[in-house]
């Protein structure tokens, strides 16, 4: 049993050493509960709403640029989505939910604050529209739909502080 345990644990320095950054086990699990939480996002907005025909989005200009612009981006797409949308509620919650998350995680493991990132053209363009309440709401989900599917495909960003 111990000679078992022995050479575990010198794989694991082994491993240890080849890696530039060996990943905490907090990042682990920070990276784990954040796309858990984004891929749920995705099966529901893929379930409850679906693209109007006739509603084309142009090529999505988000970026990633760490925790601070992925919450500011979450944030930015909530707070265009009306509460009157028909069956929206859950969505903005879940939406609140991981931007808060990945908030909380970024002020307790980012020793250097950057100021908050400025929104991107496509979120801009949307909070200039709000007068339009139903159409920008639903470019606004599919949005962020796109969005949590580029999060998805690059959980490396949460790293970077």
């Amino acid at each position: 049993m111990q000679y078992n345990l022995a050479i575990v644990f010198s794989l694991l320095q082994l491993l240890s050493e080849g890696t530039a950054a060996p990943l905490s086990v907090e990042v682990v699990k920070m990276k784990s509960k954040v796309k858990w939480m984004t891929e749920q996002l995705v099966i529901r907005l893929n379930k409850d709403f679906q693209v109007p025909a006739g509603l084309t989005l142009s090529p999505p200009a988000d970026e990633l640029d760490g925790p601070s612009s992925i919450v500011n981006t979450l944030e930015g797409y909530n707070s265009v989505i009306s509460d009157a949308f028909n069956g929206v509620v859950q969505v903005k919650m879940e939406i609140s939910s991981l931007a808060g998350y990945i908030d909380q995680w970024r002020q307790g493991h980012c020793s250097e604050q950057r100021p908050k990132p400025s929104m991107s053209g496509p979120l801009q363009e949307l909070q200039s529209r709000k007068e339009f309440i139903h159409t920008v709401s639903m470019e606004a989900l599919m949005r962020v739909k796109e969005f949590l599917k580029l999060l998805l495909k690059n959980l490396d960003h949460l790293e970077t502080c």
